[in-house]
């Protein structure tokens, strides 16, 4: 739809309309004369530029916040040195606030010197109370402040903050809204993600996301299946399906759609060569879908299932909704059907209350289940969760020393694990031109493991067949092998 709109068509001096996603390209296109006035004025197109922290939800957001911009007319720069400076923001992590409140004195010594530059913070942590609070006080040169359920109306706020010249607040605790049909600006021509599904229903004691990210709300199935045609058309082949909890999609649509079901139909579209998708929740990942994984020509063999941790007794603290038992149990069934499966995993040390016996469980499951690899994390406590306010904190040596003796195992299996593949041929999807060795590209197994080998940017977005020399622990050296 947004490729057929002509902004120059609307009317700006009536009344916006109230219908989505009209009413946001009426302030797109009023908010591109303002584009156009400054870059009359300065002699060039204005410049925009976003940051974006955490996950690939956020990451995906961020490609339709520059879709809004890109159509506006501001020119994306390759540094905070723009007119426009936009950070999607994210709270999993204590330390992820505090990257953003360093940058932003930053932003402030760049907005002296360019007065007309405005400042927007979004994402998730944007959704904490404290945080805007904070941001109020300390921060009065940031221009417009919004959360994670209203990204898709970046243009109305810049209009508001234009006109009012006063910053813009705009939080909304929560929603049940998709707006479909807005532009984006993605990363890759080759391969997107997509949102299926947003917000997340399971509370686990530790995580703030169901808080900043809201309920459920699952995207009816033909709106996925017509947008990943119009990907497909555009030449894309890969796809990361996108979800807090994908395994949950579809119960919340008034005609309910299984995980697996919607999977069955995006196979069916003719060109798409590879199907991703994360995260998975171990609690309900389903006997349907492992079925359609182990059925399935173009999912990848590669599956994320986050354990957390391999001790029940914490698992429960941890509002998880499984054991130790069910977790490998689950493992086996899921390796049954698909033997050459990649699984990956989260992992946090140090919850409050672990013990020794709970991290040795731990240490047990990635005995056992070998991972390819492992998200491994110090537990960082989160204001408004369950978890915040529990007794038992571990001291930080201890949990130094856990969280480095993880990490030294996991890496040793995951060098043996990964070279399982050497002296095969195998598909590869090429990303890049190799940024340290010239002549080589870089690509991805459907197993997700990386590969280079001798190419050029001829290659890029192609799926080759490559011969895998030599492994790396954590990557393969191959060459190209004749189709």
């Amino acid at each position: 739809m947004y490729n057929e709109i002509d902004l120059d068509k609307f009317d700006i001096s009536s009344d916006p309309p109230t219908e989505e996603p009209a009413r946001q390209y009426y302030f797109m296109a009023k908010c591109r004369e303002w584009v156009r006035a400054l870059e009359q004025k300065n002699g060039c197109r204005p410049t925009a530029f976003i940051q974006t922290f955490g996950c690939q939800m956020n990451a995906r957001d961020s490609e339709k916040l520059q879709g809004i911009l890109t159509q506006v007319g501001f020119r994306e720069a390759k540094d905070e040195k723009a007119d426009f400076v936009l950070y999607n923001t994210c709270t999993v992590r204590e330390n992820a606030n505090q990257k953003v409140y360093g940058r932003l004195g930053y932003l402030n010594t760049l907005k002296k010197k360019n007065p007309h530059m405005l400042i927007a913070l979004c994402g998730c942590m944007m959704q904490e109370p404290d945080v805007v609070r904070k941001i109020k006080k300390s921060y009065g040169f940031v221009d417009i402040v919004f959360g994670t359920h209203n990204i898709f109306k970046l243009a109305e706020l810049i209009c508001q903050r234009l006109e009012q010249k006063n910053r813009i607040v705009d939080i909304l605790d929560g929603t049940d809204q998709i707006v479909e049909e807005l532009p984006t600006e993605r990363k890759f021509p080759f391969k997107s993600g997509v949102n299926i599904m947003f917000g997340c229903n399971n509370f686990c004691s530790y995580c703030i996301v169901p808080y900043v990210r809201g309920r459920e709300r699952s995207r009816q199935p033909e709106d996925i299946l017509a947008e990943l045609q119009k990907l497909v058309s555009e030449g894309v082949v890969e796809v990361m399906l996108l979800g807090q909890n994908v395994n949950s999609y579809g119960k919340t649509l008034e005609h309910p759609v299984t995980f697996a079901q919607l999977l069955r139909q995006i196979e069916e579209i003719e060109g798409l060569r590879r199907i991703r998708f994360m995260t998975s929740h171990p609690k309900d990942l389903s006997e349907e879908l492992i079925q359609v994984m182990r059925e399935s020509t173009k999912i990848c063999h590669h599956l994320h299932l986050p354990v957390q941790s391999g001790s029940t007794r914490i698992l429960k603290v941890m509002n998880r909704r499984y054991t130790k038992e069910q977790y490998l149990e689950l493992v086996e069934r899921i390796r049954e059907a698909v033997p050459d499966i990649s699984l990956t995993t989260d992992i946090i040390v140090g919850f409050p209350g672990e013990s020794e016996e709970d991290f040795l469980e731990t240490m047990d499951v990635v005995e056992r289940v070998r991972f390819d690899s492992a998200f491994t994390f110090i537990y960082s406590r989160r204001t408004g969760t369950p978890a915040a306010s529990m007794e038992g904190a571990v001291p930080e040596e201890v949990v130094k020393d856990r969280f480095d003796r993880l990490l030294t195992r996991v890496q040793q299996i995951s060098s043996e694990v990964c070279a399982r593949d050497l002296h095969t041929t195998r598909e590869v999807l090429v990303e890049t031109v190799d940024g340290h060795l010239d002549g080589y590209v870089t690509g991805r197994m459907d197993n997700n493991t990386v590969v280079h080998f001798p190419g050029d940017s001829s290659l890029i977005g192609s799926i080759v067949p490559v011969y895998l020399e030599e492994s790396k622990g954590f990557y393969y050296m191959g060459t190209a092998a004749s189709r």
